[in-house]
């Protein structure tokens, strides 16, 4: 399986939430997607690793992706240490990734900074001959950084108007995480997912109208972006 577009994230509907309509806008271009699931979300208060998987699955179905796949750290214990990183680069070699998209390297749970740093360095490493891996060493030539739950200035954002629908859709297939019995809304502990899908529908139309669409979703690149035609950039200025 070698893929154009790779979204990694630490738990599952991480990648729904934040770059779910750029995934599906690039399956409908044709490109080759996948999605790889760091953990199974075993520690989440709702639903059960089993109801998790299936729902992720409905989800990638949803998105059109490619290959969805879980990388087994377990939960809450997401470490760039020397086995993940390995285990992640032995990945990115099976799926020889073009593109990937990985999450922010600032953020409120601890999993998803720390995913950050380990998908950039497995994707180093993935290129090293000498390390012992299986397959043809590989690098991935493009890392973006999904920001939608951080508030950075994004590099870019996609228009994912047309995508917004079937997106919700894939992050609404998360029903033990977004669509739980009123039982199990009784929490003591204030759980940050209650808000995310009103949330998320304010990120992505706040980031549509920076760039005059109805819904977007933003992109960091930490090098340069080069421009060939400066008559032909969108987004009106005045």
């Amino acid at each position: 399986m070698k893929l154009d577009l790779l979204a990694i994230a630490a738990h599952p509907d991480d990648v729904e939430l934040t770059c779910g309509g750029t995934l599906l806008k690039m399956a409908n271009k044709g490109y080759r997607t996948g999605i790889l699931d760091l953990t199974a979300g075993e520690m989440g208060t709702r639903g059960t690793p089993e109801t998790r998987a299936k729902e992720a699955a409905l989800a990638a179905k949803i998105l059109k992706a490619s290959w969805r796949g879980n990388l087994g750290i377990p939960d809450s214990d997401v470490q760039p240490s020397r086995p993940n990183k390995m285990r992640l680069a032995q990945m990115i070699r099976d799926l020889c990734p073009h593109t990937v998209i990985i999450p922010y390297w600032d953020a409120r749970h601890p999993d998803h900074y720390h995913a950050s740093t380990l998908c950039y360095e497995a994707c180093f490493l993935a290129g090293l001959k000498q390390l012992p891996l299986t397959g043809e060493p590989h690098r991935p030539f493009k890392i973006l950084y999904a920001t939608s739950f951080e508030g950075m200035p994004p590099t870019f954002i996609v228009d994912i108007t047309r995508e917004y629908a079937q997106r919700r859709k894939a992050i609404l297939a998360y029903g033990s995480q977004f669509r739980p019995a009123k039982s199990e809304r009784k929490q003591r502990v204030f759980l940050a997912i209650d808000e995310l899908d009103h949330r998320m529908d304010l990120l992505a139309r706040h980031h549509g109208q920076l760039i005059n669409v109805k819904y977007g979703e933003p992109f960091l690149q930490k090098e340069p972006m080069a421009v060939d035609d400066v008559v032909a950039l969108a987004v009106r200025s005045i």
